[in-house]
Order: C-alpha cells, then sequence, then structure tokens
C-alpha cells in the first residue's frame, strides 16, 4: 500500500509541473517571422488591387453584366493612361453599366450614338479607351468638361460622369479605410 501512495504522489508532484505556469520565450523567437503586412505588389494596399475591388462591387451594386470585365478595364486604363474610373462611369451613364443596349452590341459607351457594334466587353472596352486618348485626350480635352463636349451634346453629361467617378472612389477609399483599421503587422 506504501508503494501505491508513493506512485501517487509522485504522479501528482509531476503534474503540478507540468501543469504550472511558466513564461514561453515564444513572443521573442517568434517576433520577426510572424509579421504579416498586406502591402506594395502583393497586398490590398496595391492601388490596383483596391481600383479593381472597387470596381467590381460598384459594378455588382447595379447588378452589370459588366462586372466580370474589371480587368478589362483596368488593362484599358493602364495601357491608354486613363482615370481607371473613366470609362465604368462612362458606361453607368450611357446604358446603366451596360444593362440597356442594342442586343449583342457590347458597347455599353454609347459610342457612335450607340450603333457601333463590338464582338465582346472587351473589345468595346478597348476601342473606346483607345478613341478617348487618341481623338480626346491627345487633341486637348483634358478634364471631364472638355471631353463632355465632344462626347455628348447634353450639357450635364460631365456632372453626371463625376457622380458616378466619385462613387467608384468612394468605395475605394471605403476599402483603404476598412483595411487600414483591421491591417495585419
Amino acid at each position: 500500500m506504501r508503494n501505491f501512495y508513493a506512485v501517487i504522489f509522485s504522479i501528482s508532484i509531476l503534474l503540478l509541473l507540468l501543469l504550472k505556469p511558466t513564461n514561453i520565450m515564444a513572443q521573442l523567437i517568434a517576433d520577426s517571422s510572424a509579421n504579416i503586412s498586406y502591402n506594395n505588389e502583393i497586398g490590398l494596399h496595391n492601388s490596383l488591387f483596391v481600383k479593381k475591388l472597387a470596381m467590381k462591387r460598384i459594378l455588382e451594386k447595379y447588378n452589370s453584366p459588366l462586372k466580370d470585365e474589371v480587368d478589362s478595364f483596368i488593362s484599358a486604363c493602364q495601357k491608354y493612361d486613363l482615370d481607371c474610373f473613366l470609362l465604368p462611369s462612362i458606361s453607368g451613364l450611357e446604358s446603366t453599366f451596360g444593362k440597356f443596349i442594342l442586343p449583342a452590341s457590347h458597347n455599353p459607351f454609347g459610342w457612335g450614338g450607340g450603333y457601333i457594334m463590338f464582338g465582346n466587353w472587351g473589345e468595346g472596352i478597348e476601342a473606346v479607351a483607345k478613341g478617348l486618348r487618341n481623338n480626346y485626350i491627345n487633341k486637348g480635352a483634358l478634364d471631364i468638361y472638355q471631353i463632355g463636349r465632344i462626347y455628348s451634346e447634353s450639357p450635364t453629361w460631365s456632372p453626371r460622369i463625376l457622380y458616378f467617378m466619385n462613387e467608384f472612389n468612394k468605395e475605394e477609399q471605403n476599402i483603404l479605410l476598412f483595411s487600414s483599421k483591421n491591417r495585419v503587422y
């Protein structure tokens, strides 16, 4: 019986030693390798990534058939050095983001009075971006108001384009604000 109590006592001491709280050095060891930061080319603060996300959210909000063309918009704005929200904003005004167009025209911009037909959305985005760069901006129309005087007969075209551009910009700012408050370091 004496051996039984000795074993129980030994196990109790062993459990107390094993379960006793101790300082852990993991923080010191893992400190530098445990940092996670979303920045530059790979993270949430990459400006094109944020623009793409903002654009996608707004196009989804309007249930736009253009919601899967975000990469085409971004590619065109980079290639032709345009504000990335200009083309989707024009589509917002001219066709409610591609919802009201001539059937199969893929022309959400009202380009050519809306009668020019494109083979697909990407082709239309590319053509209009190129047209804006070559026929408007390169010829001196440097802001929305100057572009609007050529693009449309309506004197309210430019302010309405700015309305949509501001909507995209606000969404972009909301994403940046949310991500900065929830950033992981």
